[in-house]
């Protein structure tokens, strides 16, 4: 007889909750009242070290289980409010900032939370030189400067930087998950042959957070565990079960069996699906990443402003977003996600052959012939597909050249695409994550290799945007901070050898009774501890 794989998963789900002590009753009984039980892909863990996450799930651990100096407000994306810092101020000269630390706060083990213990954290993060260290280095820290650079004194934190920055650009940048505050003294009692605990902290907390780490097995399960006496407020739930299951039809099953809160990982069809059924509700919100294209000018014909322009206009954004996409994700038309200070929210091309055809007349160029390479994933051979089929009718012949993700993105990451269908999405909660790697390359020559800068990917000299993205990361007023990168995006999309085309749409799929469950918005950083259900 046929086996449904779906079956092992429920199976061990019941164990799983036979295991943190809650009784399964029937197998499709409702969640326990105390716990949020979450459906998920969580294969994307590296460590669990709030200074080495990178990847979505893992900054969403570090989201509730750590703080930083400063935080974001979970119910209005964006806003930076009081963290582990009541206050903070910036020296004339802009090079200076000083923090001081709210009085009261403890992490998890009991011990106080001190300007010692940020001023470690943020060396901890220069000196380990994990992946996402880039955030906190860029403002001229290295191991070797870190300590004189960052310092504390009583319940004052001092930072010095190499240059005056926009003093919102630091600010989000220590929002990011890698400005996560640790517990100095607990984690230090963990170092295995000077790793600063880290080997620990991949699978342990020790941080403020509403909640803390009690289990991580890699692709199966996480446990957070709530603490009391959390200084935003107790969490709501005492427990949060993250189980990994990426499969959206045994999703689908589960949520519809009550055997989990929320689903992560539901497609629109079976968001469809779901529909009309009133114990569940669908819970949308945007994300982070948007999708592009990406044209090499090395190849000359991509240099022609009209040739773009065309390639702007055979583009079925609409129809793409209303069909396969729909509910995945939105027309989106600028590099900085909505939510981002200088968004641009309005989309000024839409499909229109005909135009197309008059402006790559206009072009002079003959008969265009090329390709676009292409991950081998349904929704991006989608996109490709019917970029193939818009681009032949404005007359432009497109072969499409799939391959696995490592692979087109190797070809990409080596400047040997003539187009190609990507993703990206932001590093840090500031405007200066993508307008640096969208509009910024120092050095467009092949030995550069700057394969961090999408525009050097790409053979593109993005010339006064440089200028202005330079000035835009260091202009100390903040409306006028958002007019130039407003500025910036408008000249990029109607210049640049890029097509960017959508923004992620995130949608939860859960049970009726789950309510205050936030995914972030386009920061990407649920949180739970103020879930209810």
């Amino acid at each position: 007889m046929s086996f449904d794989p779906s079956f092992r998963k429920l199976g061990a789900f019941a164990l799983s909750s036979l295991l943190l002590g809650v009784a399964p009753a029937a197998l499709f009984a409702n969640t326990p009242a105390d716990t949020l039980v979450i459906a998920d892909a969580i294969d994307d863990i590296v460590s669990l070290d709030p200074h080495e996450a990178f990847e979505f799930s893992g900054t969403d651990i570090v989201n509730n289980t750590y703080d930083s100096l400063i935080e974001l407000d979970p119910q209005q994306p964006g806003e930076l409010l009081p963290g582990l810092a009541e206050s903070w101020d910036v020296s004339e000269d802009g090079l200076t900032y000083v923090f001081k630390m709210k009085p009261g706060i403890t992490f998890s083990s009991g011990n106080p939370v001190r300007a010692e213990d940020a001023a470690w954290s943020l060396q901890r993060v220069v000196k380990l030189n994990k992946n996402p260290a880039f955030i906190i280095n860029q403002f001229g820290f290295t191991p070797e400067n870190v300590e004189g650079k960052i310092t504390a004194d009583g319940d004052t934190l001092t930072i010095v930087t190499d240059k005056p920055y926009a003093p919102t650009f630091f600010y989000n940048c220590l929002t990011a998950a890698t400005g996560a505050i640790v517990d100095k003294e607990t984690v230090m009692s963990h170092d295995d042959g000077g790793d600063m605990g880290g080997k620990w902290l991949n699978t342990n907390s020790a941080g403020t957070g509403a909640y803390t780490l009690r289990s991580f097995k890699p692709n199966e399960s996480v446990v957070l565990e709530a603490r009391e006496g959390y200084w935003r407020g107790d969490a709501k739930l005492k427990r949060v079960f993250i189980r990994h299951i990426p499969e959206a039809a045994t999703n689908r099953l589960l949520l519809e069996k009550s055997d989990i809160d929320i689903s992560r990982e539901m497609t629109p069809t079976d968001i469809s699906g779901i529909e009309g059924n009133a114990d569940l509700k669908v819970q949308d919100d945007v994300g982070g990443q948007v999708y592009y294209l990406a044209m090499n000018q090395k190849n000359e014909v991509f240099n022609n402003p009209k040739v773009l322009e065309a390639m702007r206009y055979a583009v079925d954004y609409q129809g793409m977003a209303g069909s396969f996409l729909k509910g995945q994700q939105v027309v989106h038309q600028a590099f900085l996600p909505s939510g981002y200070l200088g968004a641009l929210d309005d989309t000024p091309y839409s499909l229109d052959i005909e135009k197309a055809k008059a402006l790559l007349a206009e072009s002079g160029v003959g008969p265009i012939k090329t390709s676009i390479t292409v991950r081998n994933v349904q929704e991006r051979m989608d996109i490709a597909q019917s970029i193939q089929n818009t681009f032949g009718q404005a007359g432009i012949e497109v072969e499409l050249k799939v391959g696995d993700g490592a692979e087109v993105l190797g070809i990409y990451r080596a400047r040997q695409h003539e187009i190609t269908v990507q993703t990206w999405g932001p590093d840090y909660p500031d405007p200066h994550t993508n307008a640096s790697t969208f509009a910024m390359n120092p050095d467009n020559s092949d030995e550069a290799k700057l394969t961090g800068y999408l525009a050097w990917r790409t053979a593109y000299d993005p010339g006064e945007l440089m200028t202005m993205a330079e000035q835009a990361v260091t202009e100390r007023d903040t409306a006028k901070r958002k007019v130039l990168y407003e500025e910036i995006q408008q000249k990029h999309r109607e210049t640049s050898p890029f097509i960017v085309m959508f923004q992620q749409a995130e949608q939860s799929a859960m049970r009726k009774n789950v309510e205050s469950f936030y995914t972030g918005g386009a920061t990407d950083q649920a949180t739970f501890w103020l879930a209810t259900k």
